[in-house]
């Protein structure tokens, strides 16, 4: 069987780069209101939510972690070294999984179609940065 190698060091900055693209794809500066309304969320109930913020910010970001090494063992074992490989998985890893995901997710709850294409936004520009990151990074 062959050796795995993984780039940690590229894993975690893929990682990190996922987290960080969400403190501003969530921001006032981008869809902070539109993923508030969306969602139903009150000035009462985001400050609420703050209390379990540190638990959601270490479970999301080991999430990033796991999905980081996972889309690298992808690229070593398929062999993918450049940008456009990057995106190309990346994408592919989207639309296979998150988006499918995300949206049978959507179907079953009480959000409307705004919330899940905010969230799936995110997710889609992340899967490629973590792409492009691992793949010319390897």
């Amino acid at each position: 069987m062959a050796q795995l190698q993984l780039n940690v060091l590229a894993v975690l900055v893929a990682a990190i780069a996922a987290f960080a693209l969400g403190a501003l794809w969530y921001s006032p500066a981008l869809f902070a209101k539109p993923w508030m309304k969306a969602h139903g969320h009150t000035p009462d109930k985001l400050e609420a939510m703050k209390k379990g913020m540190a638990r959601a910010y270490g479970v999301s970001f080991v999430c990033f972690l796991v999905m980081a090494a996972a889309m690298a063992i992808l690229i070593g074992r398929i062999g993918i070294g450049t940008v456009l490989g990057g995106i190309k998985l990346g994408g592919l890893c989207w639309v296979g999984f998150a988006a499918t995901i995300g949206l049978t997710a959507n179907m079953y709850s009480d959000k409307p179609l705004s919330a899940y294409l905010i969230d799936a936004g995110y997710q889609f520009v992340y899967m490629l940065v973590m792409g492009i990151i691992l793949a010319v990074w390897h």
